[in-house]
């Protein structure tokens, strides 16, 4: 890569990273130990994070401008941009993250990983699908 590199394409490069473990975690046969379930939220959290700003470098290389920059206002105009499809489910994850990071209470940690599970997982894999088209698009001459 050169200096001219989208700055989302480093962005991205670790959003891969980020998701692959939290499916990873998320996706095993066996039952997860306490310990595994804490692991699974914080891959959960630092996946979140790498996603929306992924989302702001991404629209702001294609010209959006932010009045101002938050996960929920990137995540809104993502979704105007049909950048990503499930603007509830990206709210909601959020949220969760949001609770996440300041509680400590493994029936919350079970409802969450239950939502990543059914929902988030696939949300997160929507924008990995869509970016990693747009990055190989870009890069075809």
């Amino acid at each position: 890569m050169t200096d001219s590199t989208p700055r989302w394409y480093y962005r991205f490069d670790n959003y891969q990273r980020a998701f692959s473990l939290l499916r990873e975690a998320i996706e095993q046969e066996t039952p997860l130990t306490q310990l595994e379930k804490e692991g699974v939220i914080q891959r959960f959290e630092y996946t979140m994070e790498l996603a929306w700003k992924t989302l702001k470098d991404y629209l702001e290389s294609e010209g959006v401008v932010f009045d101002q920059i938050t996960p929920r206002a990137v995540i809104r105009r993502a979704f105007e941009a049909g950048v990503i499809t499930q603007g509830e489910t990206w709210q909601n994850a959020l949220d969760a993250r949001n609770r996440m990071s300041h509680t400590y209470n493994f029936d919350t940690f079970e409802q969450v990983i239950g939502e990543i599970h059914t929902g988030y997982l696939a949300a997160f894999d929507e924008l990995h699908e869509f970016l990693l088209a747009q990055r190989i698009n870009a890069d075809t001459p």
